[in-house]
């Protein structure tokens, strides 16, 4: 089985002011805005009138390539235009627009004031937008009924008043763009969020797999180790029938390794197995002997509850083998309507101890799959009772 860490998700960075975000929004193509942009430019070349190099005609000339830097100009992303000079840029533009309508006789001058219009809706604050372009309508409105200037006398100055109008369309057009990024955010967070809570159940797995792994290598190699060191001791004494003994052992703790091996896989995989049967096969594999005893109605648990349990118990067993040879070892699990208890109790040895340094892990993996469960965990040395002197280790865990 393989585990592949997610890429954590890189943020993304906040837009220079607000409403300002360099992401490209679905649907609003900025080849568009360039074309119309263009297109309105073409046409007020060729119907424009009239343009020259002198009088009326270089007035014309010059304002026509105001409207036009204007208008050209809301191609420039947000990111790039702080909202002042956004401001002052379309501001200037509505007047330029209201200065060809009076000094244009002819043509198409009137389609940069609705064009600029427009794009203050979206460029700007709905109250300044809304502020601006009743100052285009009032502008282009005044230029045409006072007549300032030689401009197209067969224009209606109430046309003057409609050039305001498309600031709605471009207040819904802003709208609609921060609807979008706002949902495109919150994918992004959600995003996020599913990575981090994927990375965090792959750590959780590692540390699962972990502890697995300890519990089978750990525990198995160490008393496979400490039999084979036995061996080679007996060697020397030349008494042949507890080097056997010992070689049989080992066979054994070999036997029981590949045991473990299968209930890791099982454990792995979420396979259920029967929690009582299971750990009785357990405890009778590491030579002891009708050792459970069970109090309560025995019931079936989560194969989680049980997994870790076993885990437990083998934790237990094995560190009895290793600091009480020899010592009695019973197992009690009891059944009760809120909780089940596992307790496994060891007397002190009665062989000599292998002289051992443990990796601490143990008490630490038991210590993490009871937190997994909710319950609790306790291991200490038994002050009382038949067993005093002894070690024992007690688990409970709700439901």
């Amino acid at each position: 089985m393989r585990y592949v860490l997610p890429v954590s998700a890189t943020e993304n960075p906040p837009p220079p002011h607000p409403g300002a975000d360099p992401r490209p929004v679905p649907g609003q193509d900025p080849r568009v805005q360039w074309g119309l942009s263009l297109a309105v430019v073409a046409v007020g070349a060729v119907t424009i009138r009239p343009m020259g190099l002198g009088g009326q005609g270089l007035a014309v000339a010059v304002l026509f390539v105001v409207n036009s830097a204007a208008l050209l100009a809301r191609g420039v992303p947000e990111s790039r235009v702080p909202p002042r000079l956004a401001l002052a840029w379309l501001s200037s533009g509505i007047v330029a627009a209201a200065a060809l309508l009076g000094v244009g006789d002819s043509g198409t001058t009137y389609l940069f004031a609705y064009f600029v219009a427009g794009h203050v809706g979206y460029r700007l604050g709905t109250g300044r937008a809304l502020a601006l372009a009743g100052t285009c309508s009032l502008l282009c409105a005044g230029v045409l009924y006072f007549h300032l200037g030689p401009g197209n006398p067969e224009l209606p100055w109430v046309l003057g008043l409609t050039t305001g109008a498309p600031v709605v369309v471009g207040i819904l057009n802003r709208t609609q763009r921060q609807a979008v990024r706002s949902a495109l955010s919150a994918a992004e967070s959600a995003e996020r969020a599913a990575r981090a809570e994927a990375r965090t159940a792959v750590l959780t797995e590692r540390g699962r797999i972990a502890r697995d792994v300890h519990d089978v290598l750990a525990h198995s190699l160490a008393g496979i180790n400490m039999q084979l060191e036995l061996a080679d001791a007996l060697l020397e004494t030349g008494d042949l029938e507890k080097v056997r003994e010992a070689n049989a052992k080992a066979h054994g703790l070999v036997k029981e390794s590949l045991k473990q091996a299968q209930w890791t896989v099982h454990a792995l995989r979420e396979d259920a197995l029967p929690l009582l049967e299971s750990l009785t096969a357990m405890v009778e594999s590491a030579g002891h002997h009708d050792a459970v005893t069970v109090t309560g109605t025995v019931r079936e648990v989560p194969a989680q509850v049980t997994q870790n349990l076993l885990r437990i118990a083998q934790e237990a067993l094995t560190n009895a083998a290793r600091h009480a040879p020899g010592g009695d070892v019973g197992v009690d699990l009891t059944f009760t309507a809120s909780s089940i208890t596992l307790r496994i109790r060891n007397r002190p040895a009665t062989r000599a101890v292998t002289p051992g340094v443990g990796s601490g892990m143990g008490l630490i993996g038991m210590r993490e799959r009871v937190a997994l469960l909710g319950g609790s965990v306790g291991a200490g040395p038994v002050t009382e009772g038949q067993d005093q002197g002894g070690w024992q280790v007690e688990a409970v865990i709700p439901g």
